[in-house]
């Protein structure tokens, strides 16, 4: 009698049933953080999530990471529920996560090891409380088995290499700008605003392109009048 191989459904949970941020500012900063790469590479075929439970070990969902934000370049940027590094070919590109007191230790130590081994390029820390890190912005290169720190440039921004981005520690918030062109990636609440202020300038340019050419047509009307009067005048004096 022909045996009957059977294979258990590995089940991996969605939630770790941890909350999402320490704080208000932890959690927002960690939801900007993910809209601001999202925009960036919006049309392109690159996956940015954060907050998600990535698992890393294919029949263990006990061996799963959870990176406040990261990209991953060269996948479909389709939603997803959890992400399976043996079933997406490929672990993050690039994590940042942003420290707290209930994370600095893991972030500091236990998440380096784990996100080299799975081939992370690069991993960013941001301490918004600037409490728990020193400097509150740090980042490490991939080279070998092992990171390197990125050294900050002349204005202490640090240099992504996989995001083509350079990241600044700016009033308390991690500021994001394009090295081709030096922008900063903005919210959509900044957007909204920029486009707002733009259109209100028009609007003020307009609206004084109007004043300037009424005036100039008062002053037409005045100089018409007064040129009127005067061949007038000069009609009657002619007559007499």
């Amino acid at each position: 009698m022909a045996s009957v191989i059977q294979f258990r459904q590995v089940h991996y949970p969605e939630s770790d049933g941890k909350p999402m941020g320490e704080t208000d500012e932890h959690r927002d900063e960690m939801v900007r953080h993910i809209e601001l790469l999202r925009h960036f590479y919006r049309g392109q075929n690159v996956y940015v999530s954060g907050n998600l439970l990535v698992y890393y070990e294919q029949g263990n969902p006990r061996k799963f990471v959870v990176p406040d934000a990261f990209v991953v370049k060269a996948v479909n940027p389709r939603k997803r529920r959890i992400y399976k590094i043996w079933m997406e070919g490929k672990a993050p590109d690039v994590v940042i996560e942003t420290t707290s007191r209930k994370t600095r230790r893991k972030d500091l130590t236990e998440k380096p090891t784990l996100y080299a081994r799975l081939g992370v390029k690069e991993y960013f820390l941001f301490d918004p409380d600037q409490e728990y890190l020193e400097p509150p912005l740090q980042g490490h290169r991939l080279a070998g088995e092992a990171y390197t720190p990125i050294a900050p440039d002349e204005t202490g921004a640090l240099v992504s290499e996989e995001l083509g981005l350079k990241l600044q520690f700016e009033n308390g918030l991690l500021q994001l700008y394009r090295i081709d062109t030096g922008e900063r990636l903005l919210t959509g609440d900044e957007r909204a605003a920029d486009e707002a202020a733009a259109r209100q300038a028009e609007a003020t340019a307009r609206q004084a392109e109007a004043t300037v050419r009424q005036a100039e047509a008062a002053a037409r009307q005045t100089a018409e009048a007064e040129l009127a009067r005067l061949r007038e005048q000069l009609a009657r004096r002619s007559g007499a």
